[in-house]
C-alpha cells in the first residue's frame, strides 16, 4: 500500500517519457493525493506499546 504513490509516480514518468503530458501530470497529481492520504491515516494511528 505504501508503494502506491510511487508506483503512480513511475507511472507518469512513463507517461512524460511517452510525451502525454496531460496523462503524467494526472499520475502525478493522484500520486501526490494518495502520499497525503496515506500519510494522514499514517501520522493520526495510534501505536500501542505495551511494556
Amino acid at each position: 500500500m505504501m508503494s502506491l504513490p510511487f508506483l503512480l509516480f513511475a507511472c507518469g514518468l512513463g507517461a512524460a517519457w511517452l510525451r502525454q503530458r496531460a496523462v503524467a501530470m494526472g499520475f502525478w497529481a493522484a500520486g501526490v493525493v494518495v502520499m497525503l492520504v496515506l500519510f494522514r491515516i499514517h501520522a493520526s494511528s495510534v501505536v500501542n506499546i505495551a511494556l
